[in-house]
């Protein structure tokens, strides 16, 4: 089974490729121009064990957000594009995890009906340059262009940088275990309606 994409996304804002390989070994190259972006995205990659490049040029001269959402989108189109019809699939999948003094937590299912619960408690302050709305866009962004439903939250913490990235990290094997193949389905889709 052959689970990879590459999206091409251009507008007057952004410049997006992404490719993905959801049975990969974690490798990543991110280049976004936002080095805190792209530290999320390589925990995304890592976590996953997805093979992951992002490679980004956007009017960061204006601000971060259209390349923030932009990435999100785009990431999202090619989880959908990878895994396609989603035949076989465990389709859903939750984590928790810790970073230090902090503890997310995060579950996603791939159900076709976007949705975005987000509360990761974040103090408003920028992190790493990213104003903190951000995180909540990106991810909102995502789950929507991937048609999955998303719930990351953040259950302790005082660290803001500890609290984002273990929401990512979260996120990341929670979507990790949604799309592991289980083979008593024999290609079956994962819905009583038969079609996600």
């Amino acid at each position: 089974m052959n689970r990879t994409a590459a999206i091409a996304r251009r507008t007057n804002e952004t410049s997006i490729d992404v490719t993905l390989d959801v049975d990969g070994s974690g490798k990543y190259v991110t280049e976004t121009g936002i080095g805190f972006l792209d530290h999320m995205l390589s925990h995304i990659a890592k976590h996953g064990v997805f093979d992951l490049e992002v490679r980004c040029k956007g009017d960061l001269h204006i601000d971060q957000h259209h390349t923030v959402e932009d990435c999100g989108i785009a990431l999202g189109e090619a989880f959908a594009q990878a895994l396609g019809e989603k035949r076989g699939l465990v389709r859903a999948g939750s984590a928790y995890m810790p970073l230090d003094e902090a503890l997310a937590f995060a579950a996603v299912d791939l159900s076709g009906r976007p949705y975005a619960a987000l509360d990761l408690k974040l103090l408003g302050r920028e992190i790493g340059g990213m104003p903190p709305d951000l995180f909540n866009h990106f991810l909102e962004s995502f789950a929507f262009a991937m048609k999955a439903n998303l719930h990351v939250r953040t259950l302790a913490g005082v660290n803001d940088h500890h609290k984002v990235e273990a929401c990512f990290k979260a996120m990341a094997r929670a979507l990790d275990a949604a799309c592991q193949v289980d083979p008593r389905r024999g290609g079956d889709v994962p819905s009583t309606k038969g079609t996600i």
